[in-house]
Order: C-alpha cells, then structure tokens, then sequence
C-alpha cells in the first residue's frame, strides 16, 4: 500500500524536477540567444564606431545575413532587398508597369536592345539602338541600367519623357513614353515548322504560363497542327502551380505530376492532374537542354514518366528544390529551400552542384555553334526506373531525355579560334548588335532566310576596330561558322524579334530538326515512343562540326 501511495508521489516529484529543469534550459536558451543577439549588436556598433574606414550600418547588418544565408551553403536560399524582390516579382507575375524596351550597359550608355513588339516605346519610334540621353529631365550618362529601369518603370497610364541619341543624328530626339502595363510573355510566339508540325517555345514558367501555353496549342490546331513539339530548352522555371498546371494539360485525371518532400511535414505533398489530357492523342516530342530547370523540369519529367511524350536534346539542370518566400520586415523577403521534388515514379529531380560540376569538368565539354558548352550524359551508376509501359529512365539528378542530342558542334581547330575571341567577348557582343542594327536599318527589304555574304562578313571585319576589338584575321577566318551564326541570329532579332530569329536559326537546330523527323514518321504517341533502342540513344555525333 504505501508502495502503491510513494509511487505517484515519486512520478510527481520527478515531474516537478524534470518539469523545472525543462523550464530552465528553456530559460537558459533564450538568454543564450539573447546574449549572441547582444553580441552581434556591441560587434557592430563598435566597428562602426571604431573601424579605420566609416562602414555604414547597413552594410554591416547586410553583410551579416548574407553570412547567415551563406553558411547554409545552399545555392538557392537568399535574402532578397525590397528592390531585388520586386525584379524577382515581375519576373514571375509576368506584368509591370512601364515602357517596353529592353535596355543594356554598351559602349557606356543604357542602349535599346530591342522594343517589344506592340509595347509603347516601340509605337513611339524608339528603335534598337538608341541610347538613352535623358529620362524625365536625368543624365543616364550618370546613373546604370537598373537604375534606368527603376526611372522608366512606374504607374500605368503616367507619361514618361526621354531623350534619345540616335547614330547619324546629331541632337538627342525627344520623346514621351505613356507607360502601359507590360506583360511578360511564357511563349512568345507559337509557328508551324511544316504543314503537320507545330512548335511551341515555352520560356518562364510564369502566372500566365498555363494560359499562354493551350492558347498557343489550340491556335496552332487551328492552322491544322497535328504533332507538337513543346521546347524547354532555356526555361529556368518559376511558379510550382503553374508547372503542375502546364503538366496537367497534357496528362489524364488523377494522375500524379510530381511530390515534394521537406523536413517539415507540411511541406510533403503529392500533386495530381485534375483535368482529363486536353490534348488525348496528340504526339508531343518535348525539347530539354542543361538550362531547362526547376519548374519545367516537372513539365518534362512527369510527361515522360506517364510515356505522354518522347523527350530530345541533353539532360537537364537538375534543380529540385522548393523554395518559399518569407515577408520581412522592411519589404525585404527571405527566400529559403524548404523542400526537393520529385517525379511521379520517384525520381529525385535535384542534383548538387559539386556533382554537376565535376561532369563538367571531367567530360571534356565540347563548344556548340551557339557559344554553349555541352558535355555526353553520365549514366555510370545512376539508379534507373521503367515508365508505365516499361521503358528504361534515368534517375539521380536532372531529367535525362530519351534520345540525347547535342546541338551543332564546332570542330577542334573551330573551337580554338573562337576560345581567342573570348577574351575580348564583352566588345564582342557590342559589335554585334551595333552592326546589326546597322546592316537592318541598310537592308530594308531583307527576309527571313537571308545568308550573308562573303563580302557581308568582310564587311564586318573591317569595322570591328570601330568598337575597339582586335582579331586576328587567321582567327576571324578559323571563327567563320561561328561569328555568320551570331551575326545571322542577331540580324533577325533585330529586324523581326524572336518568332524570326528562330526562322532564320532552325536549320542549325540539330534537336529540333530530329524532332520534326521523328514526329513526321508517326501518327500516334505510341508509335512515337517505339524503338528497338534503349534509351538514351545519342543520336547526334559529337565534334563533326556537321
């Protein structure tokens, strides 16, 4: 009995003891916390009170969280300054006030890259080329480009002047700019690349993403498309709900798209199709490249896991991480990694950069005609998974596509002349774009098509000291492929943006023109992803130059 009695008394006193102690340590940690919180503070206001050199606080608390944020050696987890998050804002929310041109430092001044088409400061006269003078009574000639673009921002529907220098004329050319809301485009163009065959390049994963994309697919049905080929190549990602809903387009109710899984519970989630396949039917060859990332890699992964379509190009980037965005104080916000992502058969989409890095490195990266660098996929020891009707996919990072095939490649000797231009690659570019908005405003009724000639590229050659870039001839020779590829793409930008770019380019698109072949041949996506050839083939053969 008095066993019985003691018992409970004894659980209440250990209680009481482990319940106090609990309760300091709890007590204890928060003044610990409280005295590094006073330390950092005496830390501060003694360099800033003492220190050789004025440092301003703000710098100093700056660079303390950018401290804290860098030792969670997590590439993608920031801290992000009231300005910067309003860029990051426009580049996902797609609109903003303002007047739409693209800007860049050149040759000194904030140079019109190119108008967009339709925008206000194109309707205005501005043309590429133009350097901006003035805005709204300001030197530009004392300020950057961010800060040029912070001063042609601003409310819809509120004027905007600017003075404008212009090559071959003398005085600045005024203008008055009514600002209009901007909308940044996911797909910027959709094109039929023959009577069947229609071509969707979808960019940014953006609010208006899943919009554009099925309006771009239904307007090219119309014209009579009958096979898709959706391009992911460049697209860095973006909105998490807007790659699930661009997958859902494609895939049948119920299906899954992609899981997230995080250390806090609240962050695992398996995302599911909730529409019936808009598009049940329609053979779809997906285009990826070692810059598709993030959100569109859940395009792509779960489109090739359900076997909805045949995937081309390079593996791609591998960035599977979810990252959320904390409010602080001051408009400043707190982008933190709170999760990695998934494929619907488990894939891991994520892979480290050490490991991204090292295959760089290691698998003597090749130069492309377009300047990127390429490298064959790794397969040694990567784990693999069979789709739903059992073909071989590749796990371990990044999504590998079925057939891999590498852009158009310079060869050895090609490669060692255009590696001598890049030391001087920033004048480079400025020579570029300021010949090819001279050769356009010279050719006026230039095509899409167009080659240039042997005495266009002399041409060029000659006037290449005007921007104060030196080349040897032998290396201007050795680069020929190379520069008239650059040259040709930026000549049609200019004079007819990106849908004729991408004309004047395709026939050096070596993943596009095998998906065009491969699609050609098969009314059916089963038919499309049949081959007697484990994937991945590398179809296209590399350093041929071809």
């Amino acid at each position: 009995m008095k066993r019985g009695v003691l018992l409970p008394a004894a659980v209440l006193f250990v209680a009481v003891v482990s319940g106090g102690w609990l309760l300091q340590e709890g007590v204890d940690r928060s003044e610990n916390v409280y005295v590094k919180v006073r330390l950092l503070q005496e830390v501060v206001d003694r360099v800033q009170s003492s220190f050789v050199d004025e440092v301003g606080g703000d710098q100093l608390y700056n660079s303390a969280i950018e401290g804290l944020i860098d030792d969670l050696d997590d590439p993608y987890s920031s801290f992000l300054p009231a300005r910067e998050y309003e860029d990051l804002r426009i580049s996902t929310e797609g609109d903003y006030g303002g007047v739409g041109l693209e800007v860049i430092d050149r040759n000194g001044f904030v140079t019109v890259v190119t108008p967009m088409p339709g925008g206000p400061g194109g309707r205005a006269g501005i043309r590429s080329g133009d350097q901006f003078w003035t805005i709204d009574g300001i030197r530009v000639d004392t300020i950057d480009s961010d800060d040029a673009v912070e001063l042609l921002r601003g409310r819809p529907g509120v004027e905007v002047k600017v003075e404008m220098l212009r090559p071959g004329v003398a005085e600045p050319i005024p203008f008055s700019i009514t600002r209009e809301v901007i909308r940044v485009r996911a797909v910027p163009f959709a094109v039929m690349v023959d009577e069947s065959v229609g071509y969707v390049p979808f960019q940014s994963v953006l609010e208006t993403s899943t919009d554009e994309v099925r309006s771009a697919i239904d307007s090219l049905r119309a014209e009579g498309m009958t096979r898709l080929i959706l391009d992911l190549r460049g697209n860095l990602g973006g909105l998490l709900d807007q790659g699930i809903a661009v997958s859902d387009l494609f895939l049948a109710a119920g299906q899954d798209v992609a899981e997230t899984r995080g250390r806090d519970p609240s962050q695992n989630e398996t995302y599911r199709a909730s529409t019936p396949d808009r598009y049940a039917g329609l053979p779809v060859v997906v285009l990826v490249d070692g810059s598709s990332a993030s959100a569109s890699e859940i395009v792509a992964g779960a489109l090739q896991d359900h076997d909805r379509a045949l995937l081309i190009g390079e593996t791609t980037f591998g960035k599977g991480v979810v990252q959320s965005l904390y409010r602080l104080s001051g408009g400043n916000v707190l982008r933190l990694t709170t999760a990695h992502w998934f494929t619907p058969l488990g894939r891991s989409i994520h892979r480290e950069s050490e490991e991204r890095f090292a295959e760089m490195r290691d698998g003597h990266p090749t130069l492309a005609l377009s300047g990127q660098l390429t490298t064959p996929p790794h397969l040694e020891d990567r784990p693999t998974v069979q789709s739903e009707s059992g073909r071989l996919l590749y796990g371990g990072g990044g999504i590998t596509p079925d057939f891999v095939v590498q852009p158009e490649l310079l060869t050895p000797e090609e490669e060692s002349a255009v590696r001598e231009l890049y030391s001087q690659e920033g004048r480079f570019n400025v020579a570029l774009f300021n010949f090819a908005v001279r050769f356009v405003q010279s050719h006026p009724d230039l095509r899409p098509g167009f080659s240039l000639s042997d005495e266009d590229l002399s041409v060029f050659y000659r006037a290449l000291p005007e921007w104060d870039v030196q080349v040897d001839r032998d290396d201007f020779r050795g680069s020929r492929r190379f520069i008239e590829y650059r040259l040709e793409r930026e000549i049609a930008l200019q004079a007819w943006g990106d849908e004729g770019q991408f004309v004047q380019t395709m026939r050096h698109d070596r993943p596009l023109r095998e998906a065009v072949e491969r699609l050609r041949s098969v009314d059916s996506t089963e038919a499309l992803l049949a081959t007697d050839v484990p994937a991945p083939a590398v179809v296209a053969p590399a350093g041929d130059g071809s």
